[in-house]
């Protein structure tokens, strides 16, 4: 059985779905898990469509303390929008239960799969159209990170560990710069060595969250603009959605990351750095979206660390590229021999550019700060 393709009759008996199934087609949405939308027609005559997910275990390799997670922090965001008087059905994804009132079920060929509502009249973007729309989703975000702010971390599951843990991606560099499997370190010391000048950058965040400073809240760990769900008609982000990564961590290291992918002037793998850099106006704009949203969520150290959490997130994740270059190409997906050393020299270049206009970040940040204050 192809990976686009599943028994029908299987999940009709594993759920209480409404009304008569009428048929399945592919979702575009997301590259990891296979994605199914399955549509019924009730009694009314009306159309009722789920979101049927295969969860891929080569990736998510606890796909049930996956589930927990999700379960756990969308019945939290679900209790969350009902006290605001929103609509949970549309504001948070649902997971739907099976008849034994499971969040998954294994197939008869050992594949784990979910089912999840559909939010209607809604749409995903995969790249930025207008200043306004980085705007909305970022006080989606912020919204996640508000009403999550009193979630017990302690019942979450780190179901990924170390992966926003910085000195360990170095650490992971070092050892890879020291086998050299792939025989490509002696082309790349300049990137090597931008790297390990900024050693000390990498233990900022996780220092000051030693001492108390910073909290450990839950974090998505994927916040690209196509993770939220807009509506038609508004253009406001209605929810947050791909919840696989979520997990105990750092609220800067989502606002770091949408940064790092949102308000870059080049795409992730320009061989042409020169095009590279910060876009101050699409920075200014997400911060004050995220900012009025996630409110007096975040403590006085989690705004005033946002713009070097930009760098921080942009420097992983140059390292993690340098790396697998280094290693042979052994995690990312790479289209052309030196995809990943591409990637990686995109990202370096950002760092760069960012580290000059940081001083500037910090006072947009301030002002910001005061505005909403």
């Amino acid at each position: 059985m192809n990976k686009n393709s599943f028994d029908i009759n299987e999940v009709l008996n594993k759920y209480n779905f409404e009304g008569h199934y009428k048929e399945f087609y592919p979702s575009n949405h997301g590259h990891i898990n296979n994605t199914f939308v399955l549509e019924f027609v009730n009694n009314e005559g009306k159309t009722v469509k789920y979101i049927l997910q295969q969860i891929n275990v080569s990736v998510f390799k606890q796909p049930v303390q996956l589930m927990e997670n999700i379960v756990r922090v969308t019945g939290h965001l679900h209790d969350k929008v009902l006290e605001g008087g929103g609509d949970p059905a549309r504001e948070t994804m649902n997971v739907i239960f099976t008849r034994d009132n499971s969040s998954y079920f294994i197939d008869r060929e050992g594949r784990y799969w979910r089912c999840y509502n559909f939010v209607p009249n809604s749409y995903t973007l995969q790249q930025i159209e207008n200043p306004k729309m980085f705007y909305n989703a970022a006080k989606a975000f912020g919204k996640f990170q508000h009403m999550l702010a009193d979630f017990p971390i302690e019942t979450l599951h780190e179901t990924i560990p170390n992966f926003h843990n910085t000195v360990v991606r170095l650490e992971d560099l070092k050892k890879a710069v020291e086998k050299d499997d792939a025989g490509r370190v002696s082309t790349v010391k300049k990137e090597i060595e931008f790297a390990l000048k900024r050693e000390n950058d990498t233990a900022v965040l996780l220092n000051l969250a030693a001492e108390g400073l910073l909290p450990t809240k839950v974090t998505h760990n994927d916040t690209k603009l196509n993770n939220v769900m807009f509506d038609i008609d508004t253009d406001e982000g209605i929810c947050v959605i791909d919840l696989d990564t979520v997990m105990p961590g750092l609220s800067l290291y989502d606002f770091g990351d949408s940064i790092r992918f949102g308000a870059n002037t080049a795409a992730e793998d320009e061989k042409d750095i020169s095009k590279v850099s910060l876009d101050l106006e699409l920075f200014e704009t997400y911060l004050s979206g995220y900012l009025s949203a996630a409110g007096n969520s975040l403590n006085s150290y989690e705004i005033d660390y946002l713009p070097f959490s930009a760098k921080l997130l942009t420097l992983e994740c140059g390292i993690r590229f340098l790396t697998d270059y280094i290693n042979g190409d052994v995690y990312f997906r790479a289209a052309y021999s030196d995809h990943n050393l591409v990637r990686c020299r995109t990202q370096f270049a950002l760092v760069a550019d960012m580290e000059d206009k940081m001083d500037t970040m910090n006072e947009i940040t301030d002002e910001i700060k005061k505005e909403l204050s």
